[in-house]
């Protein structure tokens, strides 16, 4: 049994089964929840009630990613807070916000309202790519607590083009990566490639 397995649930399985299945709730950082809830319809798609009010994540078939940068447009908020905010778009974290903000040369405290359509898809198309690249390599580990269930690192820490790269000379330009305080946390990103403007 793993160390930080808070909840096991024996599922019924086909007779043949020579170990009943198992469902097993570990969280060795202790953030999750575990409830039962009944369904509805949210954002195009049937998830627990308590969770309607979050966005559908850049992986999910009910992402729509047109529709989202129609969102994005219409406020004056940074696009950064924007990807981070889970009732926008769900999943996204700091590490694949700064690398999908990268990757579409976007500053993350540009306004969403002075960013064009097409640049907003191509930024939420940049994360789905970064999200299932990292998910190819297992993830991004950086120390023992983000490990699989299994407790294997991910490597996609090793193809990190702006996060942690501070100091390091960006892969398209050259230019030095610069890391940079928003909202209580770090952003790291090119100052050539991606001008604030």
């Amino acid at each position: 049994m793993e160390k930080h397995a808070h909840a096991v649930f024996d599922l019924d399985g086909d007779a043949s089964d020579a170990a009943p299945m198992q469902m097993r709730f570990v969280d060795q950082r202790t953030f999750g929840g575990l409830y039962l809830d009944e369904l509805t319809v949210a954002h195009g798609r049937e998830v627990p009630s308590t969770i309607a009010h979050i966005a559908p994540d850049p992986l999910e078939d009910a992402f729509d990613a047109e529709a989202v940068a129609r969102l994005m447009r219409r406020k004056d908020v940074a696009v950064k807070r924007m990807l981070l905010d889970q009732g926008v778009v769900s999943g996204i974290g700091n590490i694949y916000a700064d690398e999908a903000l990268w990757r579409s040369g976007v500053h993350g405290r540009r306004l969403g309202s002075k960013v064009t359509k097409r640049q907003l898809v191509d930024l939420l198309t940049a994360a789905q790519d970064v999200m299932r690249e990292a998910l190819a390599q297992g993830g991004t580990s950086f120390d023992a607590l983000y490990v699989n269930v299994n407790g294997a690192s991910g490597y996609f820490d090793r193809s990190l083009d702006a996060y942690g790269q501070q100091g390091k000379p960006c892969r398209r330009c050259g230019t030095l990566i610069v890391r940079e305080q928003f909202m209580n946390r770090s952003s790291h990103l090119c100052p050539r490639c991606q001008r604030r403007r």
